[in-house]
């Protein structure tokens, strides 16, 4: 790299360090903050060489980044953001850190995707789901699939993979001549009702959906889930164990999804499979956490189509915390809570905390139900029953437990 680069980057180790040390952070967002600063086009210079995928969606960008990474260290060193900073600044540290890397695994926020095709030259695109998502501050959903129709528009050089059950996915995909289809269902279906090719009335049969109006349909994925969720099925119909730590069939989804990503950079599917087992915990996402006899389990649902993945995968009759803030990066407007079906949690001994705790002891009023309103996670502790419990919540209501916790991964 140009010398200018090379103080960039070190820079950019010394400021993230500093961040380390004071506890401010894992110094991802102010180390590339700096380093970009210096050489502003930092990302590009350590982009280049490497063989790099960009994983984006509103759901599951990190989990699947995760699988992703441990599939494709079979055949080598990462550079990844695996702790979600998704901008151009998180990016740039993960590869500034990993100087060495040949492969690159990076989540990509929503709204950088067409900077980041721009700067890494990305070999994979990856496209998981679109559906409502801070709707007070980010861009609605129809919009940003025309958006990224509009920057995958002549991008001949880069394999796409894509989500076949969202019809807004298939529909930004399209344009490109490269597509790989993963199929794994999508349990939430309410941002993909109408067509986005003529907008009519989308007819919906399970994970399967079709146009009447102008013909557009799923395609038929090359990669698919098992029905029992056991199993990935390649493109030629072999299968694959999958042996999970992570609950739930989004995350037998987002595990099919890693292992199409990684066959593009040469890994096998029956030498990359196994690796998925050593994924835990994600950035805190599925931990457990011991406090006081109480057995916690940390899952985060930053939206609608969130909530209801997390809903389906608690454990049964398991006492549920719930969170709810609503800062900044949150979104400031609750009102989506509304979008969200609370019936599951029926019966349950339910405890709901966060800044806006009140909010949401509206919204399960409405739903029939019942609920403890408390003042904090410690406060949860002290309350719930020894055993077992789950903790729902959205993101800084999620990182303010983590930061309870020891930050814990």
């Amino acid at each position: 790299m140009p010398r200018r680069a090379k103080f960039a980057s070190a820079l950019l180790r010394t400021a993230a360090a500093l961040s380390r040390a004071t506890g401010r952070g894992d110094g991802s967002v102010i180390g590339g903050r700096v380093g970009l600063i210096v050489e502003p086009r930092l990302l590009e210079l350590l982009a280049e060489g490497r063989q790099v995928a960009l994983i984006s969606g509103t759901n599951g960008k990190t989990t699947t980044t995760r699988f992703t990474t441990a599939a494709v260290e079979a055949a080598g060193p990462v550079a990844t953001n695996s702790f979600g900073a998704n901008m151009p600044t998180g990016h740039t540290t993960a590869l500034a850190k990993a100087p060495q890397a040949q492969f690159a695994m990076l989540e990509v926020d929503e709204h950088y995707l067409g900077q980041l095709l721009e700067a890494a030259h990305p070999k994979v695109v990856a496209l998981l789901n679109l559906s409502r998502d801070q709707l007070d501050r980010a861009m609605e959903v129809t919009s940003l699939a025309g958006k990224w129709r509009d920057v995958l528009k002549g991008v001949e050089d880069v394999h796409i993979v894509a989500n076949a059950d969202d019809p807004l996915i298939v529909w930004a995909a399209s344009v490109s001549p490269n597509v790989t289809w993963v199929g794994g269902g999508q349990r939430w279906q309410d941002d993909s009702t109408i067509c986005p090719w003529c907008g009519k009335h989308l007819d919906r049969f399970g994970e399967y959906w079709r146009c009447t109006a102008c013909g557009a349909t799923r395609p038929s994925p090359q990669w698919s889930v098992s029905d029992f969720g056991d199993q990935v099925i390649g493109p030629d119909g072999s299968r694959y164990e999958l042996d999970l730590q992570l609950p739930g069939r989004v995350n037998q989804a987002n595990a099919a999804m890693a292992l199409a990503i990684a066959s593009i950079f040469g890994v096998h599917p029956a030498q990359a499979a196994p690796r998925l087992t050593s994924v835990k915990s994600v950035a805190g996402r599925y931990a457990k956490v011991q406090r006081d006899g109480r057995q916690l389990r940390l899952l985060l649902a930053k939206n609608p189509a969130g909530w209801l993945e997390n809903f389906d995968m608690i454990e049964p009759n398991t006492p549920v915390v719930l969170a709810l803030n609503a800062r900044e990066v949150d979104g400031f407007d609750t009102s989506w809570i509304y979008d969200v079906d609370f019936t599951p949690l029926r019966g349950r001994q339910v405890y709901v905390i966060g800044d806006r705790r009140t909010d949401l002891a509206v919204r399960l009023q409405v739903d029939d139900v019942r609920f403890t309103v408390l003042e904090d996670i410690n406060a949860a502790v002290s309350t719930v029953p020894a055993g077992p419990v789950e903790v729902v919540a959205n993101y800084t209501a999620f990182q303010d437990i983590r930061k309870e916790f020891d930050r814990v991964n």
